[in-house]
């Protein structure tokens, strides 16, 4: 293999099992252990990788809603408002956007009564100026990755 492609290849072959071992990475990308461990390494290093977590199924654990709150805040207020939404334990996704809102925030909740008393609390701090909450009916894909294209050694 060449060693242009092995990052993506090894990010890819972690992508399929982010629990496999160095040997076996090293096996299916046909380098040392040495190598599957200096580059993985150097990925974590240079924040490419920045952490090995489980996926969670929020909704087999009792958290069966999930909503999606869009907040048009205060300019000077906004690096606050998102502070409090990350600590937030049920927000699993904060965004800074563009366009008409400038948070989303998507979190997963017990159920409309638990949103509804999250909503009714970023609501108390009066530098959010407007707020819409959408509820999620469907999940077609959640917490896809993708493999990265790797160059053909042709």
């Amino acid at each position: 293999m060449a060693y242009e492609n092995l990052d993506k290849e090894l990010i890819n072959a972690l992508l399929g099992n982010g629990r496999a071992s160095l040997r076996s990475l090293s096996e299916e990308l046909d380098v040392s252990v040495t190598t599957v461990s200096n580059h993985i390494n150097d990925l974590e290093d240079d924040g490419v990788i920045t952490g090995y977590t489980p996926i969670l199924n929020y909704d087999e654990l009792g958290y069966e809603v999930t909503a999606v709150l869009q907040l048009k805040v205060e300019g000077q207020a906004l690096s606050d408002v998102v502070r409090r939404l990350q600590e937030h334990k049920q927000i699993t996704t904060v965004y800074e956007t563009t366009g008409e809102f400038d948070i989303i925030g998507i979190g997963s909740f017990r159920d409309t009564e638990d949103v509804n008393q999250t909503i009714k609390q970023l609501l108390n701090d009066a530098t959010i100026q407007q707020s819409s909450t959408a509820i999620v009916l469907n999940k077609p894909v959640e917490n896809q990755q993708f493999e990265l294209d790797v160059e053909s050694s042709d």
